[in-house]
């Protein structure tokens, strides 16, 4: 993963700490013949109320620290798990319930996973 894409992936971990965001792991998928973009952040929020405020998170702080918006957003109606994607790094914040059972984590098991401790 390079430097730009590890910058903008910390930013993105902050914003989700702000909310309290858990379970953080970014997926380098850089060396992965074929895969979407080279970066996931996965984390969970423990409800569809925290799940829309990590995300409003992390899209107020790369638009104003970084001047960047997404080229797509996916799940705001019902904030179950929302797909943000910001081309070199896709955010996933699901319910714990969806990312069980969606397992980004084993699905794309090529990739080098980096877990975040959790912050009290």
């Amino acid at each position: 993963m390079n430097k730009e894409t590890e910058h903008l992936a910390r930013k993105i971990v902050d914003a989700i700490q702000d909310k309290k965001g858990r379970g953080i792991v970014i997926a380098d998928l850089s060396e992965i013949p074929g895969a979407i973009c080279p970066c996931f952040v996965i984390c969970q929020g423990n409800s569809p109320t925290q799940v829309d405020a990590i995300a409003r998170s992390v899209g107020d702080r790369l638009r104003i620290d970084e001047g960047l918006k997404p080229i797509a957003a996916e799940g705001l109606r019902q904030s179950r798990w929302i797909a943000i994607d910001y081309v070199d790094v896709m955010v996933h914040i699901f319910l714990p319930e969806e990312r069980r059972y969606y397992n980004l984590e084993t699905l794309w098991a090529d990739a080098v996973l980096t877990e975040v401790p959790d912050l009290d």
